[in-house]
């Protein structure tokens, strides 16, 4: 039998450079977390660039002054916004971890009230079953409330770490001003240091990324913002008005963080919290909910078409796959990650995936 080494040559590079390429992600997604201020600089310069350009086409401003007019307005209102947001979020931690203990037995007395008016043996459940039931359901309690526990306790802890926020943050607007005034020369610096052949084949992959990622993630963020909003000032209504909405902030960044991941969305969290409050007796507030999350349905769906000027191409059982993946990897973060990563295989192979990976692979 010959062995043709060509054949196995030309499969064995296609394969390392996949596998190099997912290290590659890999690694990328590492330094992003390292150099966060830096990643969030860039992002809040991608939504900044369409007020610099209006500024510096209708003024006679140059682009530098444009940028810096720009980065204080933008700097000002997001000072304003961190202050009152750390304040509320430190005074509703504290709060909820004061009062989780006192949700906690409550929740534990109604499923106890709950498990008490069904009749098992009418049912014919045996009685090692309805144990396992009834300590099943004390164990989710558990686990949910350990987890608020550490979310709020870590929050709480990063909230209270006022240096190195002040840190972060003037390290991130110092980027930001750098970004927006010195896009061009940053540019110009890299295509200088790169050897060419590099700057011809990774510019067509960064630009590729850029349109289809980029695009992608600056329009589902504007969307969650949207979401974020509408759900704050609504949540600040029902309380203004006088119904148990204790956490509003805490509550509207939860919805717009469950409306960030694909699939899910915002009544992933608001149908269930209506249905508790139903149970609870409090059906005001379970209408109010249902209600605010009908209107924010409805703005999303109107946005949507005009924020959003293509998708991703991915079939939802993908994207679940990709958001289980990130989540057994590294946790609650890594459902929002997964689908991310999904999308920049998906344009760094898109002519493998087209030809079909197997074919692509292992075709002479």
């Amino acid at each position: 039998m010959v062995i043709d080494m060509g054949y196995w040559t030309k499969v064995s590079k296609r394969i390392i450079v996949l596998v190099l390429s997912i290290v590659g992600i890999y690694l990328a997604f590492k330094l992003a977390v390292f150099y966060m201020p830096f990643l969030i600089a860039f992002i809040i310069s991608l939504f900044m660039e369409p007020l610099i350009r209006f500024v510096h086409k209708r003024t006679s401003l140059t682009r530098k002054t444009s940028a810096i007019l720009v980065l204080v307005l933008v700097s000002v209102l997001l000072v304003s916004l961190l202050a009152w947001g750390i304040t509320v979020l430190i005074q509703e931690s504290t709060n909820l971890l004061q009062s989780l203990n006192q949700y906690i037995e409550s929740a534990y007395h109604q499923i106890q009230g709950i498990i008490e008016n069904i009749n098992f043996e009418k049912l014919k459940i045996p009685q090692n079953v309805t144990d396992v039931i009834q300590n099943s359901l004390w164990d989710f309690i558990g686990t949910v409330s350990n987890w608020i526990k550490e979310f709020l306790t870590s929050m709480m802890n990063f909230l209270t770490e006022i240096p190195k926020i002040a840190i972060y943050v003037g390290i991130c607007f110092v980027a930001i001003y750098f970004i927006c005034t010195d896009k061009l020369y940053m540019i110009d610096q890299l295509e200088h240091h790169l050897p060419k052949e590099w700057v011809k084949r990774i510019g067509k992959h960064i630009r590729e990324l850029i349109s289809s990622l980029g695009g992608y993630l600056k329009a589902e963020l504007t969307l969650v913002f949207i979401s974020f909003i509408v759900s704050l000032i609504g949540l600040y209504i029902f309380k203004f008005a006088g119904l148990k909405v204790g956490y509003p902030l805490l509550a509207a960044l939860g919805i717009g963080f469950v409306d960030a991941l694909p699939i899910l969305g915002s009544g992933s969290a608001m149908v269930p919290w209506a249905i508790i409050s139903a149970v609870n007796g409090d059906i005001t507030l379970a209408l109010c909910i249902l209600g605010l999350w009908i209107v924010m349905s409805v703005i999303r769906q109107f946005a949507e078409p005009r924020v959003v000027s293509h998708h991703i191409g991915i079939h939802p059982i993908f994207t679940l796959i990709a958001m289980y993946t990130g989540f057994k990897a590294i946790g609650v973060l890594g459902m929002f990650i997964g689908p991310i990563v999904l999308i920049i295989l998906k344009n760094i192979f898109a002519t493998t995936i087209d030809k079909g990976v197997g074919k692509a692979i292992f075709d002479r």
